[in-house]
């Protein structure tokens, strides 16, 4: 970019959460327009930027994406590392595929979220009948710099300097219902309101997120399993603790527990009923004053 950045980047720079100048930061890079920028302005911060570019193998060509990564690394002074994941077609391939790439990424991997990402996945939860704690989903972090930037801010910035963003055709199919919610819910939704929603999801992402951790900070208190300890809590809390013990022993391919699940445990806790399928092939129980995962 040489020594004065453009100045769309030092626009969208200022409003970017990185580490300060010389930190090694690695960066999740599909090639993507969200993607690029991110490895864009992990550059433009002075940190010390490795591209790391999963294959998924899922359609013709995937193969031929890590040598545009790459080329951009390069441009830009990033370091490049390539890996190759084998993910079959069938059932949960989003979630398969996702478990597959962050299997080969390192610990702490930055990531191009923006501000769409946040609302999309927040409505994703909601149909899910998540609570307050999935509503809250997909937060500030040190892994999502960009988390403040529209996706048409990223856009514009590949644009700007020239880069092609590769189109990945499976943005487009409505069998995921990701895309249906980016292609066709929030359109909608925004139609109806006569205004751009995604800032009021976000800005409702940030109220729950500040409510979750006072919650959680009163929850960490309960223990959980302890019947005497959630009955005499308020409904909130003791939901917040049952969450957080049941992420403690859960699969990582499963979700969080949903409101529904939550409040199926809390009414074992209060003995209106004995036990409750949780998913997974699990269950959780009362005995002896405690609750028991099976």
């Amino acid at each position: 970019m040489g020594s004065t950045p453009p100045p769309l980047v030092e626009e969208l720079l200022a409003r970017c959460s990185f580490p300060v100048p010389q930190t090694a930061v690695f960066c999740a890079v599909s090639g993507g327009a969200d993607s690029l920028a991110l490895l864009v302005l992990a550059c433009a911060s002075g940190c010390r930027v490795t591209a790391m570019h999963v294959d998924h193998g899922l359609r013709p060509g995937s193969a031929h994406e890590a040598g545009a990564v790459k080329a951009a690394g390069d441009r830009f002074g990033a370091a490049f590392v390539s890996h190759r994941v084998v993910v079959a077609p069938g059932p949960n391939l989003e979630a398969r595929a996702r478990r597959a790439r962050y299997g080969v990424l390192p610990t702490g991997v930055m990531t191009g979220h923006t501000a769409d990402d946040r609302a999309e996945t927040m409505l994703l939860n909601l149909l899910r009948g998540s609570g307050a704690a999935g509503l809250a989903a997909l937060g500030p972090s040190p892994r999502r710099p960009l988390l403040a930037l529209r996706r048409s801010e990223t856009v514009a910035l590949c644009g700007q300097l020239g880069l092609e963003a590769l189109q990945d055709p499976s943005n487009r199919d409505p069998r995921f219902r990701r895309n249906r919610v980016r292609n066709e819910l929030l359109p909608l939704l925004a139609d109806i309101a006569e205004r751009d929603v995604v800032p009021l999801l976000t800005r409702l992402g940030g109220h729950l997120d500040e409510l979750d951790q006072l919650v959680g900070a009163l929850a960490r208190d309960l223990d959980a399993c302890r019947v005497a300890d959630l009955v005499g809590a308020p409904p909130a809390v003791a939901a917040q603790a049952l969450r957080s013990w049941l992420r403690q022993h859960s699969d990582s391919e499963l979700h969080p527990p949903d409101a529904a699940t939550i409040a199926r445990v809390l009414a074992v806790a209060r003995g209106q009923t004995r036990a409750t399928e949780i998913g997974g092939g699990r269950r959780v129980s009362r005995r002896g004053g405690r609750l028991w995962l099976e």
